[in-house]
Parts: C-alpha cells; structure tokens; sequence
C-alpha cells in the first residue's frame, strides 16, 4: 500500500505511521525480501523518518543474511 502511495507522490504521514508501527509489532514477521524493500523504498521515496521501523528491518535483513533477496531487493534496500 505504502508502495503505492510513494509511487503516486502521495504522502500521508498518517498512513506511514500506522504502517510502520504495524510492522514494529509484528516484527515485520510474514514479510517476504521483496515486501520489505519495497516498504524500506516507499518510506524512504517519501522522505518518511521512521527509525525504529529502518532498524527492524536492517536487523531482519542482517538475520536472514540476505538469503532470499533479489538484487533488486538489494538495491531497493541499500537506495532507501
């Protein structure tokens, strides 16, 4: 969703909000490598600061040691 918006110019802080603090508490489980770049990517394209979501997903990312990311998740991801 938050793809979506970024990708349309949209920036609703309150949407971003919401999205990020559901990813927090979830701890971004059920989230697959394309599903968090693109995240990490919307956030950042809309220059949303959502430092403990960035931190979650760093810290998720360096557990899975990146396997199963594509390079464009990659790239997504080290962009963002």
């Amino acid at each position: 969703m938050v793809w979506a918006f970024a990708t349309a110019g949209v920036h609703t802080d309150k949407l971003y909000e919401v999205v990020a603090n559901e990813a927090v508490q979830r701890q971004v489980r059920g989230f697959n490598s394309q599903d968090l770049s693109n995240m990490v990517w919307a956030f950042a394209t809309a220059g949303v600061h959502a430092d403990q979501f960035y931190e979650m997903v760093a810290n998720e990312a360096v557990q899975r040691q990146v396997r199963g990311f594509k390079p464009q998740d990659l790239s997504n991801m080290v962009w963002a």
